[in-house]
Protein backbone atom coordinates (compact mmCIF):
# COMPACT_ATOMS: atom_id res chain seq x y z
CA UNK A 1 0.00 0.00 0.00
CA UNK A 2 2.79 2.67 1.35
CA UNK A 3 4.50 1.53 -2.41
CA UNK A 4 1.75 2.10 -4.25
CA UNK A 5 0.83 5.40 -2.45
CA UNK A 6 4.73 6.77 -3.02
CA UNK A 7 4.72 5.67 -6.81
CA UNK A 8 1.68 8.14 -7.09
CA UNK A 9 3.33 11.09 -5.64
CA UNK A 10 6.42 10.29 -7.46
CA UNK A 11 4.37 10.78 -10.97
CA UNK A 12 2.97 13.65 -9.53
CA UNK A 13 6.28 14.65 -8.84
CA UNK A 14 6.88 14.00 -12.65
CA UNK A 15 4.18 15.88 -14.18
CA UNK A 16 5.71 18.85 -11.72
CA UNK A 17 9.18 18.57 -13.77
CA UNK A 18 7.29 18.38 -16.63
CA UNK A 19 5.25 21.21 -16.07
CA UNK A 20 8.62 23.20 -15.65
CA UNK A 21 10.27 21.73 -19.05
CA UNK A 22 7.43 22.34 -21.21
CA UNK A 23 7.74 26.00 -19.94
CA UNK A 24 11.34 25.96 -20.64
CA UNK A 25 10.67 24.90 -23.96
CA UNK A 26 8.13 27.33 -24.59
CA UNK A 27 9.99 30.20 -24.05
CA UNK A 28 13.14 28.90 -25.40
CA UNK A 29 14.10 31.00 -28.55
CA UNK A 30 16.38 28.38 -29.91
CA UNK A 31 13.67 25.61 -30.04
CA UNK A 32 11.19 28.11 -31.81
CA UNK A 33 13.98 29.21 -34.18
CA UNK A 34 14.88 25.65 -34.81
CA UNK A 35 11.15 23.94 -35.57
CA UNK A 36 9.89 27.38 -37.17
CA UNK A 37 7.43 27.36 -35.20
CA UNK A 38 5.29 30.20 -33.09
CA UNK A 39 3.82 29.32 -30.11
CA UNK A 40 0.46 30.06 -29.93
CA UNK A 41 -1.69 29.57 -26.42
CA UNK A 42 -3.10 26.23 -28.39
CA UNK A 43 0.16 25.36 -29.14
CA UNK A 44 1.22 26.23 -25.54
CA UNK A 45 -1.10 23.86 -24.37
CA UNK A 46 -0.74 21.26 -26.17
CA UNK A 47 3.27 21.09 -25.41
CA UNK A 48 2.48 21.60 -21.45
CA UNK A 49 -0.43 18.58 -21.71
CA UNK A 50 2.55 15.91 -23.87
CA UNK A 51 5.20 17.15 -21.79
CA UNK A 52 3.36 16.63 -18.69
CA UNK A 53 1.82 13.26 -19.37
CA UNK A 54 4.80 12.22 -20.55
CA UNK A 55 7.12 12.88 -17.94
CA UNK A 56 4.08 11.21 -15.04
CA UNK A 57 4.18 8.45 -17.66
CA UNK A 58 7.91 8.44 -17.19
CA UNK A 59 8.50 8.41 -13.52
CA UNK A 60 5.22 6.05 -13.24
CA UNK A 61 6.97 3.51 -14.72
CA UNK A 62 10.74 3.45 -13.81
CA UNK A 63 9.59 4.31 -10.14
CA UNK A 64 10.29 0.90 -9.17
CA UNK A 65 13.98 0.75 -10.51
CA UNK A 66 14.52 3.90 -9.18
CA UNK A 67 13.14 2.68 -5.94
CA UNK A 68 15.24 -0.67 -6.11
CA UNK A 69 18.42 1.88 -6.97
CA UNK A 70 17.68 3.82 -3.79
CA UNK A 71 17.41 1.17 -1.69
CA UNK A 72 20.47 -0.36 -2.74
CA UNK A 73 22.33 3.14 -2.30
CA UNK A 74 20.60 3.12 1.37
CA UNK A 75 22.15 -0.10 2.36
CA UNK A 76 25.53 0.64 0.80
CA UNK A 77 26.02 4.10 2.50
CA UNK A 78 24.40 2.33 6.07
CA UNK A 79 27.28 -0.47 5.70
CA UNK A 80 29.65 2.23 4.89
CA UNK A 81 28.87 4.05 8.29
CA UNK A 82 28.94 0.90 10.74
CA UNK A 83 32.27 1.85 11.65
CA UNK A 84 31.91 5.68 11.71
CA UNK A 85 32.04 7.37 15.14
CA UNK A 86 29.19 10.13 15.53
CA UNK A 87 31.58 12.42 16.73
CA UNK A 88 33.36 11.53 13.59
CA UNK A 89 29.89 13.01 11.58
CA UNK A 90 29.46 15.49 13.87
CA UNK A 91 33.08 17.08 13.37
CA UNK A 92 32.52 16.08 9.68
CA UNK A 93 29.37 18.18 8.90
CA UNK A 94 30.12 21.20 11.51
CA UNK A 95 33.50 21.31 9.30
CA UNK A 96 31.86 21.49 6.14
CA UNK A 97 29.16 23.82 7.32
CA UNK A 98 31.92 26.53 8.22
CA UNK A 99 34.17 25.63 5.04
CA UNK A 100 30.98 26.62 3.23
CA UNK A 101 30.35 29.69 5.08
CA UNK A 102 33.64 30.71 4.47
CA UNK A 103 33.74 29.64 0.43
CA UNK A 104 31.06 31.75 0.14
CA UNK A 105 32.21 35.27 1.62
CA UNK A 106 35.09 34.87 -0.36
CA UNK A 107 33.51 34.36 -3.46
CA UNK A 108 32.12 37.72 -3.07
CA UNK A 109 35.19 39.18 -4.38
CA UNK A 110 35.17 37.16 -7.18
CA UNK A 111 31.86 38.92 -8.77
CA UNK A 112 33.82 41.92 -9.39
CA UNK A 113 35.67 39.65 -11.98
CA UNK A 114 34.78 40.89 -15.39
CA UNK A 115 34.65 37.66 -17.19
CA UNK A 116 31.29 35.99 -15.92
CA UNK A 117 32.62 32.31 -16.54
CA UNK A 118 35.65 32.98 -14.93
CA UNK A 119 34.08 34.05 -11.47
CA UNK A 120 31.37 30.64 -12.18
CA UNK A 121 34.80 28.93 -12.10
CA UNK A 122 36.87 30.13 -9.23
CA UNK A 123 33.53 30.21 -7.40
CA UNK A 124 32.77 26.44 -8.05
CA UNK A 125 36.59 25.79 -7.31
CA UNK A 126 36.37 27.40 -3.63
CA UNK A 127 33.25 25.88 -2.97
CA UNK A 128 34.74 22.40 -3.62
CA UNK A 129 37.90 22.71 -1.89
CA UNK A 130 37.07 24.55 1.14
CA UNK A 131 33.97 22.13 1.46
CA UNK A 132 36.20 19.19 1.39
CA UNK A 133 38.63 20.67 3.60
CA UNK A 134 35.58 21.56 5.81
CA UNK A 135 34.83 17.96 5.95
CA UNK A 136 38.14 15.97 6.27
CA UNK A 137 40.27 17.94 8.49
CA UNK A 138 38.50 17.85 11.88
CA UNK A 139 37.96 14.14 11.34
CA UNK A 140 41.51 13.54 11.00
CA UNK A 141 42.45 16.24 13.60
CA UNK A 142 39.61 14.58 15.76
CA UNK A 143 41.68 13.32 18.71
CA UNK A 144 43.25 16.53 19.08
CA UNK A 145 39.60 18.37 19.19
CA UNK A 146 38.79 16.67 21.49
CA UNK A 147 41.52 17.05 23.64
CA UNK A 148 41.36 20.55 23.45
CA UNK A 149 37.81 20.46 24.24
CA UNK A 150 37.81 18.61 27.14
CA UNK A 151 41.12 20.43 28.39
CA UNK A 152 39.24 23.36 28.35
CA UNK A 153 36.43 21.94 30.74
CA UNK A 154 39.09 20.94 33.20
CA UNK A 155 40.35 24.48 32.83
CA UNK A 156 37.04 26.20 33.59
CA UNK A 157 36.85 23.63 36.53
CA UNK A 158 39.90 22.43 38.41
CA UNK A 159 36.98 20.75 41.56
CA UNK A 160 35.84 18.55 38.93
CA UNK A 161 34.72 15.17 40.70
CA UNK A 162 36.66 12.18 39.18
CA UNK A 163 33.85 10.96 36.73
CA UNK A 164 34.57 14.24 34.84
CA UNK A 165 38.24 13.52 35.39
CA UNK A 166 37.89 10.07 33.88
CA UNK A 167 36.54 11.80 30.94
CA UNK A 168 39.62 14.02 30.17
CA UNK A 169 41.15 12.85 26.73
CA UNK A 170 44.30 11.34 27.67
CA UNK A 171 47.60 8.97 26.44
CA UNK A 172 46.71 7.06 29.32
CA UNK A 173 44.10 6.40 31.78
CA UNK A 174 43.54 7.74 34.79
CA UNK A 175 44.86 5.89 37.91
CA UNK A 176 43.09 5.71 41.19
CA UNK A 177 45.47 5.27 44.14
CA UNK A 178 44.65 2.59 47.02
CA UNK A 179 46.12 3.32 50.91
CA UNK A 180 48.40 0.63 50.94
CA UNK A 181 50.39 1.99 47.55
CA UNK A 182 50.39 5.37 49.23
CA UNK A 183 51.85 4.27 52.24
CA UNK A 184 54.50 2.49 50.48
CA UNK A 185 55.64 4.88 48.78
CA UNK A 186 56.86 3.63 46.22
CA UNK A 187 54.80 4.87 43.44
CA UNK A 188 56.79 8.14 44.09
CA UNK A 189 59.81 7.06 42.36
CA UNK A 190 57.89 5.26 40.17
CA UNK A 191 56.04 8.71 38.39
CA UNK A 192 59.25 10.43 39.15
CA UNK A 193 61.33 8.59 36.93
CA UNK A 194 58.58 8.72 34.38
CA UNK A 195 57.34 5.28 34.39
CA UNK A 196 53.37 6.40 34.73
CA UNK A 197 51.45 7.93 32.61
CA UNK A 198 47.95 9.70 33.14
CA UNK A 199 46.61 11.49 36.01
CA UNK A 200 46.67 9.85 39.53
CA UNK A 201 43.32 10.00 41.46
CA UNK A 202 43.62 10.33 45.72
CA UNK A 203 40.15 9.58 46.41
CA UNK A 204 38.88 11.60 49.62
CA UNK A 205 37.83 8.41 51.33
CA UNK A 206 41.29 7.16 50.80
CA UNK A 207 42.38 10.58 52.36
CA UNK A 208 40.20 9.59 55.10
CA UNK A 209 41.51 6.27 56.02
CA UNK A 210 45.04 7.64 55.85
CA UNK A 211 44.02 10.16 58.44
CA UNK A 212 42.66 8.12 60.81
CA UNK A 213 45.60 5.88 60.44
CA UNK A 214 47.35 8.98 61.07
CA UNK A 215 45.88 9.66 64.22
CA UNK A 216 46.17 5.63 65.43
CA UNK A 217 47.59 5.54 69.00
CA UNK A 218 50.01 2.65 67.78
CA UNK A 219 53.36 4.05 67.10
CA UNK A 220 53.78 2.07 64.12
CA UNK A 221 50.15 2.79 62.50
CA UNK A 222 50.86 6.35 63.33
CA UNK A 223 53.64 6.24 61.41
CA UNK A 224 52.66 4.53 58.51
CA UNK A 225 49.59 7.06 58.13
CA UNK A 226 51.82 10.26 58.41
CA UNK A 227 54.19 8.57 55.60
CA UNK A 228 51.00 8.35 53.67
CA UNK A 229 49.98 11.72 54.17
CA UNK A 230 53.62 13.29 53.67
CA UNK A 231 53.68 10.95 50.26
CA UNK A 232 50.90 12.45 48.94
CA UNK A 233 52.29 16.12 49.51
CA UNK A 234 55.03 15.26 47.72
CA UNK A 235 53.27 14.06 44.79
CA UNK A 236 51.22 16.84 44.46
CA UNK A 237 54.59 19.13 44.66
CA UNK A 238 57.25 17.59 42.99
CA UNK A 239 55.84 15.11 40.22
CA UNK A 240 54.96 16.16 36.47
CA UNK A 241 52.10 13.53 36.78
CA UNK A 242 49.06 15.70 37.70
CA UNK A 243 47.77 14.46 41.17
CA UNK A 244 43.97 15.46 41.97
CA UNK A 245 42.13 14.47 45.11
CA UNK A 246 38.60 13.45 44.18
CA UNK A 247 35.85 14.31 46.18
CA UNK A 248 33.42 11.82 44.96
CA UNK A 249 32.42 9.78 47.76
CA UNK A 250 29.85 6.19 48.36
CA UNK A 251 28.23 6.52 51.57
CA UNK A 252 26.37 3.59 50.87
CA UNK A 253 29.19 1.44 50.92
CA UNK A 254 30.98 1.14 54.07
CA UNK A 255 34.71 -0.25 53.09
CA UNK A 256 37.43 1.42 51.03
CA UNK A 257 38.02 -1.57 49.17
CA UNK A 258 34.44 -1.58 47.57
CA UNK A 259 34.55 2.30 47.13
CA UNK A 260 37.56 1.96 44.71
CA UNK A 261 36.60 -0.54 42.92
CA UNK A 262 33.07 0.76 42.05
CA UNK A 263 34.95 4.01 41.57
CA UNK A 264 37.32 2.73 38.87
CA UNK A 265 34.31 0.58 37.23
CA UNK A 266 32.19 3.80 36.59
CA UNK A 267 35.04 6.14 35.90
CA UNK A 268 37.14 3.50 33.71
CA UNK A 269 40.38 4.47 35.77
CA UNK A 270 42.97 1.67 36.79
CA UNK A 271 43.70 1.06 40.23
CA UNK A 272 46.70 1.24 41.63
CA UNK A 273 47.81 -1.17 44.74
CA UNK A 274 49.71 -3.49 46.69
CA UNK A 275 46.72 -5.27 48.46
CA UNK A 276 46.93 -8.86 46.86
CA UNK A 277 42.88 -9.57 48.05
CA UNK A 278 42.39 -5.99 46.77
CA UNK A 279 43.64 -7.19 43.13
CA UNK A 280 41.67 -10.54 43.16
CA UNK A 281 38.36 -8.55 44.29
CA UNK A 282 38.78 -6.09 41.56
CA UNK A 283 39.74 -8.11 39.12
CA UNK A 284 37.09 -10.59 39.03
CA UNK A 285 34.57 -7.63 39.23
CA UNK A 286 35.94 -6.18 35.99
CA UNK A 287 37.95 -3.43 37.39
CA UNK A 288 41.75 -3.17 35.86
CA UNK A 289 44.29 -3.37 38.33
CA UNK A 290 48.22 -2.30 38.64
CA UNK A 291 49.94 -4.09 41.29
CA UNK A 292 52.88 -2.16 41.92
CA UNK A 293 54.14 -5.85 43.78
CA UNK A 294 53.41 -7.35 40.11
CA UNK A 295 55.87 -4.94 38.77
CA UNK A 296 58.76 -5.03 41.60
CA UNK A 297 58.69 -8.81 40.58
CA UNK A 298 58.70 -8.29 36.92
CA UNK A 299 61.91 -6.41 36.98
CA UNK A 300 63.78 -7.88 39.44
CA UNK A 301 66.89 -10.10 37.99
CA UNK A 302 66.16 -13.24 36.92
CA UNK A 303 67.48 -16.32 39.05
CA UNK A 304 67.56 -19.83 36.80
CA UNK A 305 67.93 -23.19 39.00
CA UNK A 306 71.96 -24.03 38.97
CA UNK A 307 72.65 -20.51 39.63
CA UNK A 308 75.25 -19.94 42.42
CA UNK A 309 75.03 -16.82 44.51
CA UNK A 310 76.31 -15.78 48.10
CA UNK A 311 73.86 -14.95 51.16
CA UNK A 312 74.13 -14.59 54.91
CA UNK A 313 71.69 -16.52 56.59
CA UNK A 314 70.00 -14.96 59.06
CA UNK A 315 67.46 -17.25 60.46
CA UNK A 316 65.77 -20.39 60.70
CA UNK A 317 62.91 -21.38 58.33
CA UNK A 318 59.55 -22.73 59.51
CA UNK A 319 60.67 -26.68 58.62
CA UNK A 320 63.41 -28.81 59.76
CA UNK A 321 66.95 -27.85 59.19
CA UNK A 322 65.53 -24.76 56.73
CA UNK A 323 67.31 -21.30 56.82
CA UNK A 324 66.22 -18.14 55.51
CA UNK A 325 68.27 -15.28 53.82
CA UNK A 326 67.21 -12.06 52.03
CA UNK A 327 68.53 -10.33 48.94
CA UNK A 328 68.87 -6.61 48.45
CA UNK A 329 65.56 -6.61 46.95
CA UNK A 330 63.83 -8.20 50.08
CA UNK A 331 63.32 -11.77 48.20
CA UNK A 332 63.05 -14.64 50.71
CA UNK A 333 66.38 -17.36 49.97
CA UNK A 334 65.30 -20.78 51.85
CA UNK A 335 67.81 -22.69 51.91
CA UNK A 336 67.63 -26.14 52.65
CA UNK A 337 69.75 -27.91 55.30
CA UNK A 338 71.39 -24.88 56.03
CA UNK A 339 70.50 -23.89 59.68
CA UNK A 340 73.73 -25.27 60.96
CA UNK A 341 75.14 -22.29 58.83
CA UNK A 342 72.73 -19.52 60.19
CA UNK A 343 74.88 -16.27 60.83
CA UNK A 344 77.49 -17.47 57.75
CA UNK A 345 77.69 -15.93 54.08
CA UNK A 346 77.81 -19.25 52.35
CA UNK A 347 77.68 -19.93 48.68
CA UNK A 348 73.97 -21.61 47.90
CA UNK A 349 72.89 -23.05 44.61
CA UNK A 350 69.12 -22.31 43.72
CA UNK A 351 66.92 -25.39 43.18
CA UNK A 352 63.79 -23.63 42.35
CA UNK A 353 61.90 -20.67 42.02
CA UNK A 354 58.36 -19.77 43.61
CA UNK A 355 56.52 -16.72 41.56
CA UNK A 356 53.62 -15.36 42.81
CA UNK A 357 51.55 -11.87 42.68
CA UNK A 358 52.44 -11.12 46.38
CA UNK A 359 56.19 -11.70 45.69
CA UNK A 360 58.95 -14.39 45.49
CA UNK A 361 60.62 -17.46 47.09
CA UNK A 362 63.56 -19.21 45.81
CA UNK A 363 64.37 -21.97 47.29
CA UNK A 364 68.20 -23.07 47.60
CA UNK A 365 71.45 -25.87 49.32
CA UNK A 366 74.19 -25.36 50.00
CA UNK A 367 77.18 -25.99 47.80
CA UNK A 368 79.20 -28.47 48.79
Amino acid sequence: MLQKFLRVCFSILGVLLGSALAQMVIINEWIQATLRIQFTPEIELGTYIVIMVLCGLIFFIFFPLILKGVKNLTKMVEASMEDVRLVDIALGVGGLVIGLIIAMLISFAFYQIPFPWVSSLLTAVIYIVLGYLGFTLPVKKRDDIVAAIQSGKKDRDSAASTRKISKKKNNAAAKVLDTSVVIDGRIYDICKVGFMEGPLIVPVFVLNELQLIADSSDDLKRNRGRRGLDIINKMQNDLDVPVQISEEDYDDIQEVDAKLVRMAKETKCKILTNDYNLNKVATVQGAEVLNINELANAVKPVVLPGEEMKVLLVKAGKESGQAVAYLDDGTMIVVENGRKYIGDNITVIVTSILQTAAGRMIFAKPRK
